[in-house]
């Protein structure tokens, strides 16, 4: 059952006490004027950068996984990516690099750094399932490393990806499917 379908199931049902039922539909309609907002500044939003950034949100639009509110997000959080004067700039800001321990020569590497833009990172995540769906490199990285734990391989995937946003932005090129290079 779809959100929208369940959504107005529940707004039909009735609950026999009275107060229960007033509950739930006050909490509907506090619920339906919150999806309206958020409806209307994603508009706005996207209208906002297909004007004032419209080269580069199509650039990331053509990345599977990038829909509208993520390639807003990702103009949002990080501007012009081009700023960046390498990949390894990029991955740092965004977190998508390991946290290091260094205390003479004992050098410990652990999970990710805690220093991150957890939005964008979030963003990153959510793109990086679906890419995993449409895009048969993203599969053969992903099942590469499978056997390992699932979250590491997907930060290892979001990276991959991560780099890709950052190529087709620095190179003006749309993004090609099952492309390795």
């Amino acid at each position: 059952m779809g959100h929208f379908r369940r959504i107005k199931w529940v707004s039909l049902a009735r609950i026999s006490n009275e107060t229960m039922d007033y509950c739930l539909q006050t909490r509907l309609g506090a619920f339906d004027f919150v999806d309206k907002q958020v409806r209307s500044v994603s508009v706005k939003l996207r209208a906002y950068c297909r004007k004032h950034y419209k080269k580069d949100y199509y650039l990331l639009r053509s990345v599977p996984g990038v829909g509208s509110i993520v390639a807003c997000g990702i103009l949002c959080e990080l501007g012009d990516l081009r700023r960046f004067k390498n990949f390894k700039q990029l991955a740092s800001y965004v977190g998508l690099i390991p946290s290091v321990h260094q205390s003479g020569d004992n050098l410990v590497t652990s999970g990710l750094t805690t220093r991150a833009n957890r939005i964008m990172r979030s963003y990153l995540v959510e793109a990086t399932w679906v890419a995993l769906r449409f895009d048969p490199v993203m599969q053969g990285y992903y099942r590469s490393h499978q056997g390992k734990d699932v979250k590491r391989i997907l930060m290892k995937v979001a990276r991959k990806l991560l780099s890709r946003i950052h190529a087709i932005i620095k190179t003006e090129t749309p993004y090609q499917i099952g492309v390795v290079s």
